[in-house]
């Protein structure tokens, strides 16, 4: 019977590193004495904050165990060889490295630009990502804007750490999305970061290799506005990622985004299309369109890139100014979660859904299935 137990814990996942712990080597100890189950469970780090649910999983799995009367869980804490050997798991036996700039990689990377602050790049990012995993797809972000970090508070995370485990450590989850902010390594939230060119490189490589993002359909970097070193160092890192560049309605912001897709142009990135945010939205008394921000800086923008790099770059989003949308960024609940059924939401949705149209074919590429 202690083997039918081992099975039947063989099906529980550790909830973060999302392996079962069986595999992990988490299950140290299985006994049976008389009716009672008595196990002992190896956690990655001392004060785990998924061991209460991790004891609620595994007593789910005993359960239809009904000759037992009781399960006893006794917690202990891994030593650090066995810390490494977790680490040289879920890492696939590989070193240190940044799995999404691997050629058999299948996670689409696309970072989220402005040529300046003010657009609402951060809430596009989030909305979208929300939208994405709606839709049943594996999505994280990546809050990369090292000065402004915000993401956090806009996915009801401010103030969370992840857990980490040696230098791998495990991102914050919320809204079905997994994220990972320098805001998470400030001693104190409020902590200014003031760091320079090759150490911004450092940082955002650091944060792409050290984190345990399982496998992911989409990655989103909230880039820095502008032209900067993030925005350089990401096509370096990751040659194959992508492009979304965010303007408002306002024609003068045209020129402004159309430098954000020039630089990732001549790092040889590929520019998705051009999303208009804080587009005109339906007054609230006549439900005639409001353009509060002017009109065509969408069009224009897309104009501009589309000669830039000789090729059809479109308009791809147009998402209408919603003040529930800002409400709901203070209070981290995605106007997509808060309010589905908005313009907003619905523009965020339909973005989600064009993105998801893969461009690029499988052709020759080896997918990771296990039998």
């Amino acid at each position: 019977m202690v083997e039918e137990i081992r099975q039947a814990l063989s099906k529980v996942n550790d909830p973060e590193l999302r392996r079962p712990i069986t595999e992990l080597g988490m299950v140290e100890k299985v006994e049976l004495v008389g009716s009672r189950i008595r196990i002992r469970i190896l956690l990655t780090i001392a004060g785990c904050p998924m061991r209460d649910r991790l004891e609620r999983d595994i007593k789910g799995a005993l359960d239809s165990f009904t000759k037992v009367d009781e399960i006893e869980i006794d917690f202990g804490v891994m030593s650090d060889e066995q810390r490494n050997e977790v680490k040289r798991i879920v890492r696939g036996g590989r070193e240190k490295e940044i799995p999404f700039a691997r050629s058999d990689s299948l996670t689409r990377v696309i970072g989220v630009a402005s040529g300046k602050g003010g657009v609402g790049k951060s809430s596009v990012t989030v909305n979208l990502a929300v939208a994405l995993s709606e839709q049943g797809f594996s999505v994280g972000i990546l809050d990369a804007d090292v000065y402004g970090h915000s993401i956090p508070r806009l996915i009801g995370v401010p103030g969370s750490r992840p857990t980490v485990i040696d230098q791998l450590f495990i991102p914050v989850e919320s809204h079905g999305v997994k994220v990972v902010s320098m805001e998470m390594f400030k001693p104190e939230r409020s902590d200014p970061i003031a760091y320079r060119g090759p150490l911004l490189h450092r940082v955002l490589e650091q944060l792409l290799t050290d984190a345990y993002w399982g496998d992911l359909d989409f990655l989103l970097l909230d880039l820095p506005p502008g032209t900067g070193d993030i925005a350089i160092s990401l096509a370096q890192l990751i040659p194959n990622s992508e492009i979304l560049v965010v303007t408002t309605p306002q024609v003068a912001a045209a020129e402004v985004a159309e430098r954000a897709g020039r630089i990732a142009h001549q790092l040889k990135q590929r520019i998705i299309g051009v999303i208009e945010n804080m587009s005109a939205s339906p007054c609230s008394s006549c439900g005639e369109p409001q353009q509060l921000f002017g009109s065509g800086g969408g069009e224009e923008s897309a104009r501009r890139l589309s000669t830039l790099v000789g090729a059809d770059v479109p308009l791809i989003a147009k998402i209408p100014f919603q003040l529930n949308l800002r409400e709901g960024g203070d209070d981290g609940h995605p106007i997509v979660k808060l309010e589905p059924d908005s313009a907003a939401a619905k523009g965020f949705k339909e973005l989600a859904r064009t993105l998801s149209e893969r461009q690029r074919s499988l052709l020759g590429v080896r997918l990771t299935l296990a039998t």
